[in-house]
C-alpha cells in the first residue's frame, strides 16, 4: 500500500472520530501531530486550563503520529474538506510539522490570526515568518523551537571548537573522537551537514529563502570534498540517540544533538551531568512545531483564544520549558520573569538566547534539502 493511500485511510479514520464527537460551539478540536507527549501535553495541561478559563468549552484532541507523516494527515484532512465545499471545518486548532505548514500555505488552508492575539508580537524569529521558504508570517505560532548543538565533554576537551573551522582542526588533532550520525540515522547528523553547507557554500540566505536553482549544486564539489576528508577523521553513530550513548560511556567526547533530548536525558541520568554544549559558528540549523488555525475552523475565535494562551509567557514556561526542555515558541526574553531563575539558567546554561538568535539557522528550502542529502550520498558517503 502507498504512503498516500494509507496517509488518507487515516485521514478518513480521522475524519470518522471528530464527526462522532458531538458538535457544538462549544467543543475546540485540537489535532496533533507528534508523537503521543504531544497529545498527552493537551489533554493533561494545557486543555484543561483552557476549560478552566473558558467554562463549557470542551477541549478535544486526536493524535495523527510522529514525524512527517502525522502533518501529512492533518493536510489531508483538511485538502478533502476544502474540495468537498465543506463550509465549516472540524479541526479548530492543528500541531504541525515546519514544512507541512508551508504546504497548507501554499494550498490556502491556513487563517492569518497571529495579529489578533495577544502573544502575536512576542515572536520575532525568521521562523515565524517562513517555513523552509514558503511565507507563513501572520498564519503561524511556533509551540516550540528545538536546536542543535554540539555536546562535547568538558574534562577531555577543555575549550571547546567555536566554528566549523576550528571543529575541523580539533577533529585533525584528535581523530575518533568526534561522532556524528551521517544523514540516514536521524536529523542531528542532517542538521550538521547543513550547517557545513551554510558555512562553506557562501549560498545560506539563497538555501534558506530561495529562489531555488538547481545550478547551485554543481559548485559544491569542494565543499563536499572537504566534508569527506573531515570525515575521515570521525566516528558514526547509529542515531540521535547513539550519539548521546556514545558520548555517556566515552567512545567519543564530542557531537552534535539535539538540545531537548539532551537535556532530557540529562536529567534522566542517562548523559553525565558534566556534559555541555556549545552552539558552533556560524550556526546550525532547529526547527519549530507550530499552532495553526485552518481558515474555515469552526470555532476560529475558540482557536485563537487557545493559541493565546498556549503561547503567553506563563504557559510557555511552565509546559514547554519546565515539561519538555524545548526553547520556548515565543523569544526567551519573554519567557524569563515566568520561570524561576534557576530554571532559565539552567534550559540557558550553555546555549543562550543571543546564541540562538545569532546562530540558530532554519533548514534550506525543500528542493535545495533533498540536492544536499542527494549530493553527501553521491560525493562524501561514496
Amino acid at each position: 500500500m502507498s504512503i498516500r493511500k494509507t496517509a488518507s485511510t487515516t485521514a478518513v479514520a480521522l475524519a470518522a472520530g471528530l464527526i462522532a464527537l458531538p458538535a457544538s460551539a462549544q467543543t475546540l478540536n485540537v489535532v496533533t501531530a507528534g508523537s503521543e507527549n504531544m497529545v498527552d501535553y493537551v489533554n493533561d495541561y494545557l486543555g484543561p486550563l483552557f476549560e478552566k478559563q473558558n467554562p463549557g468549552v470542551t477541549v478535544r484532541v486526536v493524535g495523527t503520529g510522529p514525524g512527517a507523516a502525522g502533518s501529512q494527515k492533518i493536510f489531508e484532512k483538511l485538502d478533502a474538506q476544502a474540495k468537498a465545499g465543506t463550509e465549516e471545518w472540524d479541526i479548530d486548532v492543528a500541531v504541525v510539522h515546519q514544512k507541512m505548514a508551508g504546504d497548507m500555505r501554499e494550498a490556502d488552508l491556513l487563517g492569518n490570526y497571529r495579529g489578533d492575539i495577544e502573544t502575536g508580537d512576542l515572536v520575532t524569529r525568521d521562523t515565524a515568518k517562513s517555513a523552509l521558504g514558503v511565507d507563513v508570517d501572520g498564519y503561524v505560532m511556533p509551540m516550540f523551537h528545538s536546536q542543535t548543538a554540539i555536546a562535547y565533554n568538558p574534562d577531555i576537551v577543555g575549550e571547546p571548537p567555536d566554528s566549523y573551522d576550528e571543529l575541523q582542526e580539533w577533529v585533525a588533532a584528535n581523530p575518533g573522537q568526534f561522532g556524528y550520525n551521517g544523514i540516514k540515522q536521524g536529523m542531528s547528523g542532517v542538521s550538521f551537514v547543513v550547517g557545513w553547507m551554510y558555512a562553506y557554500t557562501g549560498q545560506e540566505d539563497q538555501l534558506a529563502n530561495g529562489p531555488y536553482d538547481a545550478a547551485l549544486k554543481d559548485d559544491w564539489s569542494g565543499v563536499l570534498g572537504d566534508l569527506k576528508t573531515f570525515n575521515e577523521g570521525v566516528t558514526f553513530t547509529p542515531g540521535n540517540a547513539g550519539t548521546l550513548d556514545m558520548l555517556n560511556r566515552g567512545e567519543i567526547v564530542m557531537g552534535p544533538v539535539w538540545v531537548d533530548m539532551f537535556y532530557t536525558w540529562q536529567a534522566d541520568g542517562r548523559v553525565a551531568p558534566n556534559i555541555k554544549l556549545n552552539l558552533i559558528g556560524p550556526g546550525m540549523p532547529g526547527q519549530p512545531m507550530y499552532y495553526i488555525t485552518p481558515s474555515k475552523a469552526a470555532n476560529p475565535d475558540l482557536a485563537r483564544k487557545f493559541i493565546e494562551l498556549a503561547t503567553s509567557p506563563e504557559i510557555q514556561a511552565e509546559g514547554i520549558v519546565k515539561r519538555f526542555n524545548w526553547y520556548p515558541g515565543i523569544d526567551a526574553e519573554h519567557v524569563e520573569d515566568s520561570l524561576e531563575p534557576a530554571d532559565f539558567d539552567a534550559l540557558f546554561a550553555d546555549v543562550s538566547p543571543e546564541d540562538l538568535a545569532t546562530k540558530g539557522k532554519v533548514f534550506p528550502i525543500g528542493p535545495f534539502f533533498d540536492d544536499i542529502l542527494e549530493s553527501y550520498e553521491k560525493e562524501v558517503q561514496n
